[in-house]
């Protein structure tokens, strides 16, 4: 219905001006309270999902990295236990680790399970959950890796000792290097 048309007839029918303004009045609060009741719906042809990714990083780092066991008599047992150097394995990845452990000749000794001439034996023990100071606790390590513990939570640290039995026997009597490598691998 047009305005036009709507005060015709309010004044034809003599109806009062007060009781007309009072009407519309209502009926534009009931208008305005059904749109802002109502919920407002937007749509369009595309809309964007955010996704996110982040890739899983196995890393470590092991404190202070760095074992000294001196000089030492032919046929004699040292450890990192004994020397107070005692190496931190830390998680330093996005996700729970396996860290494995393995052991390497030197430049003229054998790494082997058992010393003999030119062969020599290096273990490892987990000092986070074994007791190190009982060298019975020790695994002999070799050239492939075996496990020095599993699940490692990001951001924990792993204690690790090892032990060096030199050979029985050698003609090179200089420094030799009996490094161990340590990795990590997503659990």
């Amino acid at each position: 219905m047009n305005s036009r048309l709507l005060l015709k007839l309010l004044v034809n029918k003599k109806i009062n001006m007060k009781k007309v303004k009072s009407f519309l009045a209502l009926v534009g609060i009931f208008a305005l309270s059904v749109m802002l009741v109502s919920p407002m719906v937007v749509a369009s042809d595309t809309d964007i999902v955010s996704a996110t990714v982040t890739i899983e990083t196995a890393a470590i780092s092991v404190d202070d990295g760095t074992v000294e066991y001196g000089i030492m008599a032919l046929n004699s047992t040292s450890s990192t236990y004994d020397l107070s150097q005692t190496q931190t394995v830390t998680n330093e990845g996005n996700v729970s680790i396996d860290i494995n452990i393995r052991g390497t000749s030197t430049t003229s000794w054998t790494l082997a399970g058992t010393n003999g001439s030119e062969q020599y034996v290096h273990k490892f023990c987990n000092a986070t959950i074994t007791d190190c100071s009982d060298t019975g606790n020790y695994t002999a390590l070799t050239t492939s890796y075996a496990t020095l513990d599993t699940g490692v939570a990001t951001s924990t640290g792993i204690s690790l000792d090892l032990e060096i039995t030199t050979p029985t026997a050698t003609a090179d009597f200089t420094q030799q290097s009996a490094d161990v490598t340590v990795q990590a691998v997503a659990s």
